[in-house]
C-alpha cells in the first residue's frame, strides 16, 4: 500500500462472533479505514465496546452510505445476506458476505446480479480457503505433488453452536467442505448422495454424510454434524503419490508418501496394501485466516476500482459462492428424496 493513497473506507453490518473478529482486523489493516458500524443492537450500551473507540455504531445500514464507505463486510443471519448486500452493491460498493452467499440459490442468484457493475467487488468469506495449511495443500496438489487425485475427505464435526439458528449443518459447516473440495481440485461437483438426520430436535438438520462425484472423476466425501464433544476439522486429500492431511484446527498438514521400497516379507506386504512411505510434516507460514481474507478483500477492491482483474485467490467470488449454494441444495434434496441428485456445470441441482 502507498503511503500517500487514501484509506479505503470500510463498513461492517453484524457484531456477532465473526462480526466482532471483522472489527478487529478491519480497524488494524493497512489502508482501509473501518468508519461505520452496523447492529441491530446499536442501541444497548455494551455494543460500543465490541468495536474500536470512535467508530459509530448504527441500527441503520444508511448509515454506511452516509458514511461513504467504498467497501462493507456483511456478518449478519445467512436469511438476511440478500436484504444488505443488495441495496449496497447497487449502490456500487464493494461487500463481502459471510459464507454461505446466501439462504437460497435463487437469494444468491440475485446477489451476483446485483454485483454485475464495473468496479464492484462482491465476494464470500469462505474463510477455509484462507488457512494455512489448506493453501499449502492446494499449492502442493496443483503442481502435481500428489499426481493424479482419487478422493478428498473432510469431517467437520463438533458441539451445536448456539449463535446458528437459520440454517442446518448442511448449509453452515458443510458449504466450508463444499467449497474447498472445489477449490482444491478445480472441479465442480457432478453429482451428490447424502443422507441427514435431526437428533437434538432443532428445526433443521444437524448431522450429514455426503458421497460426492466431481466432474475430473474424483470423488468426495463429507462428515458434518453438531453432535460430537470432540471438535474436528480435517481434509484428507489422496492421490497417485500418497495422501495429504490437514487439520485446520491446528494448521498442521502431513504428507504421507507412497514408499518406493518393495516389501519383501509377504504376509506384510498383503496387510499394508499400498506401501508405506515417508511420513513429512511440513513447516510453512500460518498467519491468521481472517486477516489473510480481508487483505485479499482489500487489494480485490483497490484493483476493482482501477479496472485491474483480482490477484489470483484473492478473493472467493459471489460466481463461486452460488454453487456452493447450488450443492448444499443437491445435498438437501438428495437426503430428503433419498436419491442421488446430478449437478449439471451450473452448479444447479436438476430435480
Amino acid at each position: 500500500m502507498s503511503g500517500t493513497a487514501r484509506p479505503l473506507r470500510a463498513g461492517l453490518v453484524g457484531l456477532g462472533v465473526m462480526g466482532r473478529h471483522h472489527a478487529r482486523v478491519l480497524n488494524s489493516l493497512d489502508g482501509v479505514e473501518l468508519v461505520a458500524v452496523v447492529d441491530a443492537a446499536a442501541a444497548e450500551p455494551a455494543v460500543a465496546q465490541l468495536v474500536p473507540a470512535g467508530v459509530p455504531v448504527s441500527a441503520d445500514v444508511g448509515a454506511l452510505l452516509a458514511a461513504r464507505v467504498d467497501l462493507v463486510v456483511v456478518a449478519v443471519p445467512t436469511a438476511l445476506h440478500e436484504a444488505v448486500a443488495v441495496p449496497l452493491l447497487e449502490a456500487g460498493v464493494s461487500v463481502l458476505v459471510e459464507k454461505p452467499l446466501a439462504h437460497t440459490a435463487a437469494s444468491a442468484q440475485r446477489i451476483l446480479a446485483a454485483a454485475q457493475r464495473p468496479g464492484v467487488v462482491a465476494a464470500v468469506g469462505h474463510i477455509e480457503r484462507c488457512n494455512p495449511a489448506l493453501r499449502e495443500l492446494r499449492r502442493r496438489t496443483a503442481r502435481g505433488d500428489l499426481g493424479r487425485l482419487h478422493q478428498v475427505q473432510t469431517r467437520r464435526q463438533g458441539p451445536f453452536p448456539a449463535r446458528i439458528g437459520d440454517v442446518g449443518v448442511v448449509k453452515d459447516l458443510g458449504t466450508h467442505d463444499i467449497d474447498l473440495t472445489a477449490w482444491i481440485t478445480g472441479a465442480p461437483y457432478a453429482a451428490v448422495s447424502a443422507r441427514t438426520a435431526h437428533r437434538a430436535g432443532r428445526a433443521h438438520e444437524d448431522l450429514a454424510v455426503v458421497v460426492g462425484s466431481l466432474a475430473d472423476g474424483t470423488i468426495a466425501n463429507h462428515v458434518v454434524n453438531w453432535l460430537s464433544p470432540v471438535k474436528e476439522r480435517v481434509t484428507v486429500v489422496t492421490g497417485e503419490g500418497g495422501t495429504l492431511v490437514a487439520d485446520t484446527l491446528t494448521a498442521d498438514l502431513t504428507l504421507h508418501a507412497n514408499g518406493s521400497v518393495p516389501v519383501s516379507w509377504e504376509a506384510l506386504a498383503g496387510f499394508r496394501g499400498v506401501s508405506e512411505g515417508d511420513v513429512t510434516r511440513f513447516a510453512f507460514a500460518k498467519p491468521e485466516p481472517l486477516r489473510t481474507e480481508l487483505t485479499g478483500f482489500r487489494d480485490a477492491v483497490l484493483a476493482a476500482r482501477g479496472g485491474a482483474p483480482a490477484p489470483a485467490d484473492a478473493v472467493v467470488t459471489a460466481a463461486e459462492g452460488l454453487l456452493v449454494v447450488a450443492v448444499a441444495e443437491a445435498v438437501l434434496l438428495s437426503a430428503a428424496q433419498g436419491r442421488t441428485v446430478d449437478l449439471p456445470a451450473s452448479g444447479a441441482g436438476r430435480a
